[in-house]
């Protein structure tokens, strides 16, 4: 194998695992040498060796085998770089042996590609469709895009499945990247975070670990939930954190639900993550669903001018499919796709057809006693006082949400809900829903609850 043979794989290569991870991780290698059916490879982290070998090792050996490159198996040595002295080049397997401390290294162009998780160029703001469910959180993430100094630090994102939080935080980085090159600004999923410090450990390169997730300008992570429980990763996580702030470095976070209750998080974590702004992407309006998919529909018709979609689909998909933002996005996208490939007018009728697997999860109905057992669990009080004549506040309260739910999440008429609890008048039933609007109008908590409870309820 030769450097014109890597040549050609390496064009192969972009078209099989895509320019995005062709441009991180294929394009930096450095082609060493082929002896033996053993082609090496010069990488700047064992980390990036490491990684290419799990996740593109295959498909290289099969662009090899198309070449008839006599190539069997992958190696990945770690190179010095360039423009230090050769007498600081290090072996391989020295790169990883703990070395006396030194000032923090700033992360290099190279080295923050690889610390950080490709960016989705579809994610960017001017394709975030805003409405009063997410309007806080878009002001906050578009105020922490413009760089400088803001007076909440970390942001906190949080809420269900496609409601937009990934999206936001893309988002952010790219606006950053636009308006600052020189910041260096790493996005990573808490996963990720995880795998990297686990790999960190077992390399023996905790300093190296350390110095650049220390050295960013904006640590974005996604998905945080998934340390919970992670007492090692959490600890590190815990003084990168203090680490970053303490440089008065900008952090954005994302889980899908608030700090407080993440189970299995350490409570000075919990306590950090509580510092700064903490936002709630709320469920979806119906106008805003309809907003999004108006806006879908335009970016199809720039690349399928001849596709037609008739009046009320759109309506249509926004009043059925009220659950998850990608689940709505995904149908638009299968009825552009089945309307292109037989020549047809998207129609009600075609919609109904094409989707009814969707439309049935999203027809799931919410039970009585789905409701009930969701507020004893929440408020910690037994169903046998939940059906009694008690009255007091810590049992009325529950009742009552539980009437306003069991009304707005299911079919049920006042007089069955009346006497599904406890026998009662349907006028109780009337007065419970009247008086949980009220205090929602006038209480925060409430309101908080009454939204929280509906969305456990219908996940």
């Amino acid at each position: 194998m030769t450097n014109d043979t890597w040549g050609q794989a390496r064009e192969s290569l972009q078209t099989a695992i895509g320019k995005n991870n062709y441009q991180t991780w294929i394009e930096p290698l450095t082609f060493v040498s082929c002896e033996d059916g053993v082609a090496e490879f010069g990488v700047q982290t064992s980390f990036q060796g490491d990684w290419v070998s799990r996740n593109f090792g295959e498909e290289m050996l099969r662009q090899f085998d198309k070449l008839d490159a006599g190539v069997d198996r992958l190696r990945f040595s770690v190179q010095p770089k360039r423009s230090a002295p050769a007498k600081q080049a290090q072996a391989p397997e020295e790169f990883a042996r703990p070395q006396a401390p030194k000032p923090q290294k700033k992360a290099t162009a190279t080295e923050e590609a690889l610390l950080g998780a490709p960016l989705d160029k579809r994610f960017t703001f001017d394709r975030f469709v805003v409405g009063k469910p997410n309007e806080l959180a878009h002001a906050a993430a578009r105020r922490v895009a413009e760089g400088g100094p803001v007076s909440f630090n970390p942001l906190f994102l949080y809420g269900g499945v496609g409601l937009g939080k990934t999206h936001l935080m893309h988002a952010i980085a790219w606006e950053l990247q636009q308006r600052s090159p020189e910041l260096r600004v790493v996005y990573l999923s808490a996963e990720q975070f995880m795998y990297r410090f686990i790999q960190a450990l077992r390399d023996r390169q905790m300093m190296d670990f350390k110095s650049l997730f220390r050295s960013v300008d904006v640590l974005m992570v996604d998905d945080v939930q998934f340390i919970a429980g992670k007492d090692s990763t959490q600890d590190e996580f815990f003084h990168t954190f203090n680490a970053l702030i303490d440089q008065q470095k900008q952090i954005i976070i994302s889980a899908d639900r608030a700090p407080g209750e993440i189970d299995g998080l350490e409570e000075r974590i919990r306590s950090r993550l509580q510092w700064g702004l903490v936002v709630d992407l709320h469920p979806t309006d119906y106008e805003l669903r309809l907003g999004i998919l108006q806006q879908k529909v335009e970016q199809y018709r720039s690349q399928y001018q001849e596709l037609k979609i008739s009046d009320g689909v759109l309506e249509f998909l926004a009043h059925r499919i009220s659950n998850n933002v990608r689940v709505l996005e995904g149908a638009l996208t299968r009825l552009f796709a089945l309307a292109s490939l037989v020549g047809r007018e998207i129609t009600l009728e075609m919609a109904q057809e094409s989707l009814a697997d969707i439309l049935r999860q999203s027809d799931r109905k919410v039970t009585m006693d789905e409701i009930m057992r969701k507020i004893c669990d929440y408020y910690n009080v037994r169903m046998s006082d939940l059906l009694s004549p008690k009255r007091s506040r810590n049992i009325a309260r529950p009742r009552q949400m539980a009437m306003w739910l069991a009304k707005h999440l299911t079919q049920r008429s006042y007089p069955e809900i009346g006497k599904r609890f406890g026998n009662r008048d349907h006028t109780t039933v009337i007065h419970a829903v009247r008086k949980i609007e009220e205090l929602k109008a006038q209480d925060s908590q409430v309101a908080e609850d009454a939204e929280l409870l509906r969305r456990m309820l219908e996940a």
